[in-house]
């Protein structure tokens, strides 16, 4: 069973496992939506997503990296 957007918490700490040097706050949410996307255990349809789901994405992204 893959990543749904709705698994931000797992999302964003994959996006901090692959990318642990990236300050999120610097990276856009196009090129997020792009590395969530490319995820090899992503499995939800693109089209999908919104600014609310990035947001929270990036929260836990963020709270990793810090």
């Amino acid at each position: 069973m893959g990543l749904k957007w709705q698994d931000s918490r797992e999302i964003g700490e994959a996006l901090y496992d692959l990318y642990p040097d990236t300050d999120p706050k610097t990276v856009r949410f196009t090129d997020m939506h792009q590395w969530i996307c490319e995820l090899e255990e992503f499995d939800d349809a693109p089209e999908k997503s919104n600014e609310k789901v990035l947001e929270a994405i990036l929260l836990v992204w963020l709270d990793e990296f810090e």
